[in-house]
């Protein structure tokens, strides 16, 4: 068994009626272990856009002077503490609950939150939303379809609200076309359409490499049964060979080309 926890029973699953209970042990085996290295690949990710939200903010945003004044500009505050805030809850899960459906999900949550703040950052530019994109990509590499939902409700939630209250952070402009937020929710639908058949066709093959290991380990098992069976078998009719050849009164043996191979031991008693 694995050892997790109640949340991790709601899997992304295929079809698996196909498989044996061996099958579904080594499907779940490899699934847990792929999620494992996809928590730490999102760990590193995950700080490593933060340092680069940093660097943003302090290249497209410097420093400002007022007068004597010098200071900081705000958005280099807001990379460093809502990037510290986006962080803070999937590392802790990374940590504590690793492999865990809730914290993938969490991932996927703070990955969005992710690209609104790039894209706040660099005042709406058209090419930072690309970044939704490539983080809907990433979060494919779980083969879990139902995280591009959660990650396309985080992503639509926050381009309404930022879209209502502060356009200019999202697209760049103060009054933008009432249909710019469905013309976005239809290229993430796009996508999205494509990552969920992709990741439907990656459960597919976990689930029949999975169904040949069991097939091989059930094949491999029966081989042994059979050979020590045999085994056995060839012992038992070796005694009772031996015990009726040595228990006869008349003295066997057996000629090899130029000696004799094999004298049964009732010759001392046969011929003195």
């Amino acid at each position: 068994m694995l050892g997790r926890g109640a949340d991790s029973t709601p899997e992304s699953r295929g079809p698996t009626d196909d498989l044996t209970p061996r099958g579904r042990e080594i499907l779940e085996q490899h699934r847990h272990a792929h999620n494992l290295k996809t928590d730490r690949m999102f760990l590193v990710l995950l700080l490593a856009q933060w340092a680069f939200a940093v660097v943003v903010a302090l290249v497209i945003s410097p420093f400002t002077w007022a007068g004597k004044v010098h200071a900081v500009h705000q958005h280099v505050w807001t990379a460093l503490i809502m990037g510290g805030v986006i962080n803070s809850l999937p590392i802790l899960l990374i940590f504590a609950r690793p492999g865990r459906v809730r914290t993938r999900h969490v991932i996927a949550v703070a990955q969005m939150l992710w690209s609104g703040l790039f894209i706040h950052l660099t005042g709406g530019r058209i090419e930072t939303h690309f970044h939704v994109f490539g983080s809907l990509a990433f979060l494919a590499f779980y083969r879990d379809w139902r995280l591009l939902v959660t990650a396309t409700l985080a992503v639509a939630a926050d381009h309404l609200v930022r879209g209502l209250v502060w356009p200019e952070s999202v697209y760049g402009i103060l009054n933008p076309e009432w249909w710019r937020f469905l013309e976005h929710a239809f290229w993430v639908a796009f996508e999205n359409t494509v990552l969920v058949i992709g990741c439907l066709r990656s459960q597919g093959e976990m689930q029949r490499v999975a169904g040949s290991i069991a097939s091989l380990e059930r094949v491999n098992a029966e081989v042994e049964e059979r050979v020590t069976e045999r085994t056995a078998e060839l012992g038992a009719s070796r005694e009772q060979y031996r015990a009726l050849v040595e228990t006869a009164s008349v003295v066997p043996w057996e000629m090899a080309p130029g000696r004799m191979s094999y004298v049964g031991p009732q010759v001392e008693a046969v011929l003195g």
